[in-house]
């Protein structure tokens, strides 16, 4: 299948660059996704560079590696919209903006950043197919980032022909019985926005259970390797200081990325009169939903892939579904 056709409109303003030979009828629209570096955003939080480097001398760290960063992140930008622009038309679009921003149909998508950032786009490009460039090899390992600006011409000129791979990525999702629905890449967490102590009414199949805890964390195949790997290794470690094992709670901390399944995990979880804690590891699939009901008067969210800022409120008495999302992301490899 090719993705050539004509550019859709733009709903966001941004910037454009370049042409495509093929001409205007059936140029490929490629969206750039970048993001600020570290020393841009020390810049917007103290105004000038030089109170910046102020700031991060007084506490003893390297100002240059802040420096050499954004330079090195800066000429892959450029070295990117450059190659990309004789492929066809390139609109670059910040971080901040991905949520908002209306993906075309037929348009590439192209990711200059870590691996947080290929995940948050996924949620969002979930019909386009999306290329994860690493642009400091030296600096990042990137699970999610397989190519690197030298690559960029040969991995899009391939996609647009169909002769590039793709990868299907599974999503979890969280749905509010008011209609409200979050997706995640990695993971998503239920619980408090602070640390105080959630409460509410946990569901699988035919059990229940009224739980107290520090939260509850989903995972999806793509995030096992992250948050869920964590949570199975301080168990183990518990478990194995108390002479157990937890070696029966899942054949392995990671499981492919397109699996229909995701597992739950409670963290911390508070036995007391009124609370229990033997529903606190699983597996969730479309016929077998976690559903959670709240207790908690305030503070109660559900977030996704550690983005505290895209949140569903998750007040007393709402009811959340957490399943295996029907959209797919769609990685190139």
């Amino acid at each position: 299948m090719s993705f050539f056709g004509r550019a859709t409109g733009n709903r966001q303003a941004s910037q454009t660059k370049g042409q495509g030979a093929a001409g205007p009828e059936t140029e490929a629209k490629i969206i750039l996704i970048k993001r600020r570096t570290r020393l841009e955003e020390l810049v917007i939080r103290y105004n000038t560079i030089q109170q910046a480097q102020f700031y991060v001398e007084r506490l003893g760290a390297d100002f240059g590696d802040y420096v050499r960063e954004d330079r090195v992140y800066r000429a892959a930008l450029v070295q990117a919209a450059e190659s990309l622009g004789t492929i066809g038309r390139v609109q670059e679009v910040e971080r901040e903006h991905v949520p908002n921003f209306i993906f075309g149909e037929r348009d590439v998508v192209v990711v200059l950043g870590q691996d947080g950032l290929v995940a948050n786009t996924l949620k969002y490009a979930t019909h386009q197919p999306l290329i994860g460039v690493n642009p400091d090899p030296q600096r990042w390992d990137g699970a999610l980032l397989p190519f690197t600006v030298g690559d960029l011409r040969a991995v899009v000129g391939d996609l647009l022909q169909g002769k590039r791979p793709i990868k299907e990525v599974r999503l979890a999702q969280a749905e509010l019985n008011d209609g409200q629905v979050l997706y995640a890449v990695n993971d998503l967490f239920i619980g408090r926005r602070t640390h105080v102590s959630a409460r509410y009414e946990l569901k699988l199949n035919e059990a229940a259970e009224q739980q107290s805890s520090s939260g509850i964390i989903v995972s999806t195949g793509m995030g096992s390797t992250g948050w869920l790997r964590s949570v199975l290794a301080g168990a183990a470690g518990i478990s194995s200081a108390a002479g157990g094992s937890v070696q029966a709670l899942a054949p392995d901390a990671s499981f492919g990325w397109d699996s229909p399944y995701l597992y739950f995990s409670v963290r911390e979880p508070y036995p007391s009169r009124s609370t229990s804690a033997n529903l606190v590891f699983g597996r969730i699939d479309e016929r077998s939903p976690l559903r959670i009901v709240s207790q908690m008067p305030e503070s109660g969210v559900i977030f996704s892939d550690g983005v505290e800022d895209d949140y569903l409120e998750f007040g007393s008495g709402v009811e959340a579904s957490i399943t295996v999302a029907e959209r797919r992301g769609r990685l190139a490899v």
